[in-house]
């Protein structure tokens, strides 16, 4: 089934719409295990939910870390999770020949953070008609991530969204400004909130990213609460063995929780 932004967002004037799953593809049966769960809790509060794990990972703080299962295995696990869940699935892509590549597998290409203005990658995700999901910048504007969108939308592909993933604060940190979700909003595309990503202690000295996960609560409420389309966090059932970001990784227990809280917040804001 091919989803549409539409799809993704089904029901998003009611709720929000939920971006989840591990940082990058560890195993069949983990992908398996964090998208049923997540799934389970939001049939239940009746939240739209598309599965994410990456099938490599390229940002990497050192040449040891793991980077992926394998191209075309961490692709069909991403596909087949989302085929035994009934949901849309993205993965990221990191150069133009990603894009055609992953595009047989998922129904999201998200454009990482850092090459949200390499023109050539846009323009090869946009030219798969799958929907893009650009990442800001940590080192853009709001109103610079224009220009991203226009460079997809005129490739031919009017599908586009936007994540908010911090702005770079100093060396080794991020700090998330909520006036950008309007701002972009304006562009007329939906806006999503990475909880996750939001709270990285980029640059540290170990070589290895760290975070503030418990602050995810934090960035989300704030998120649903000045009218975030969706949200992106990551989690895992155990971050401190997931293989890739588990210091900024919502712990999976806690998820269900957040989501309710979350979900009455949507509710107060829509009345």
């Amino acid at each position: 089934m091919a989803y549409t932004i539409q799809d993704i967002c089904k029901g998003s004037n009611e709720n929000f719409f939920l971006i989840a799953g591990p940082c990058v593809v560890e195993s069949r049966e983990r992908c398996l295990e964090i998208g049923t769960r997540v799934q389970a809790v939001c049939e239940r509060l009746k939240i739209p939910y598309v599965f994410k794990a990456s099938f490599r990972k390229a940002n990497r703080s050192r040449i040891d870390s793991y980077t992926g299962a394998g191209d075309i295995e961490g692709l069909e696990i991403i596909a087949e999770t989302g085929a035994r869940l009934g949901v849309p699935v993205t993965t990221d892509i990191h150069q133009d020949s990603d894009a055609a590549l992953a595009a047989q597998y998922v129904d999201i290409l998200q454009i990482p953070a850092f090459l949200c203005r390499q023109t050539s990658l846009l323009v090869a995700a946009a030219q798969t008609g799958k929907i893009v999901s650009i990442k800001k910048g940590q080192f853009m504007s709001p109103e610079a991530m224009l220009f991203a969108v226009d460079k997809v939308r005129q490739s031919g592909n009017a599908s586009v969204m936007l994540i908010d993933r911090g702005t770079t604060f100093g060396y080794q940190d991020l700090v998330v400004d909520y006036r950008g979700i309007p701002t972009m909003q304006q562009f007329g595309v939906p806006v999503i909130m990475d909880c996750t990503h939001s709270l990285q202690q980029p640059n540290q000295p170990a070589g290895v990213t760290g975070g503030r996960p418990d602050l995810i609560p934090t960035i989300a409420r704030a998120a649903i609460a000045v009218g975030a389309d969706g949200l992106f966090i990551e989690t895992h059932p155990e971050p401190q063995k997931a293989l890739s970001d588990g210091a900024n990784m919502l712990p999976l227990h806690q998820l269900e929780s957040l989501l309710n809280t979350l979900t009455r917040i949507r509710k107060a804001i829509t009345e």
